[in-house]
């Protein structure tokens, strides 16, 4: 409701002062909302940056940056990232915009997405994220523009000694692996979302892979050097 009250006040004004000049692009970010294993922060609910979260990198009046979480326990867990921006809202509304999902491809395993309407009209971006289960759809695609929102979800496993650093990141500069966008094509202007995901440790006394594949080849030599040994003996 809040967002179409703003879309009528814009579109009276538009009426009384004509069309609008030519104007650099402006980002703003609506909405943030966290999932951290089950565990909701939102921004519009008045809620605060959960605890490992590093939003250094991050501006959150224009939602350009990187945010990145820390997680830890064996078993396990989701991260993800909800983000409702606008783009230009004040010269030509925020029902105007789309979403895409590119070179889906090399999307990571693990990560899971959505682009939707956040639920003010339609969609259910916002009740699938708080749920931890996105599913991979783009409800606002360029054929049919209307307010957009987009939310990245991690779904991992840890083991003992493990621990997991996720990172969130919006950038106007279009990436080269997977990513989420949304345009503005009367601006025009674009923003672009990706994810990563590194787990680092391991559980104490138990060898890295490669460690093993030296091991299995250090006994593979000590019992055909042993079985030289017998055939040896015989042959005497």
């Amino acid at each position: 409701m809040r967002k179409v009250l703003v879309l009528v006040a814009l579109v009276v004004g538009s009426w009384w002062v004509g069309a609008a000049p030519a104007y650099a692009a402006d980002v703003v970010l609506f909405e943030w909302v966290f999932n951290i294993d089950g565990t909701i922060s939102d921004s519009l609910l008045g809620d605060p940056v959960p605890s490992g979260v590093n939003d250094a990198g991050f501006n959150y009046s224009t939602g350009i940056g990187t945010l990145t979480v820390s997680v830890s326990g064996a078993g396990s867990h989701v991260a993800g990232l909800f983000l409702d921006h606008e783009i230009d809202e004040g010269l030509n509304g925020f029902m105007n915009e789309f979403g895409a999902a590119v070179n889906l491809g090399s999307k990571p395993t693990g990560l899971s997405w959505e682009i939707d309407e956040p639920e003010y009209v339609f969609g259910n971006i916002y009740t699938n994220f708080t749920a931890g289960a996105l599913d991979n759809s783009n409800g606002v695609p360029s054929g049919s523009p209307d307010d957009v929102s987009m939310a990245l979800l991690w779904s991992f496993d840890l083991l003992p000694g493990q621990s997991a650093t996720l990172t969130f990141a919006v950038s106007d500069i279009e990436p080269s692996d997977f990513y989420l966008s949304q345009t503005d094509p009367d601006s025009p202007y674009a923003i672009y979302m990706t994810g990563g995901l590194g787990v680092t440790g391991g559980p104490a006394g138990v060898p890295e892979p490669t460690s093993l594949i030296i091991l299995a080849a250090g006994l593979a030599g000590l019992v055909a050097a042993g079985l030289r040994a017998r055939s040896s003996r015989r042959r005497r």
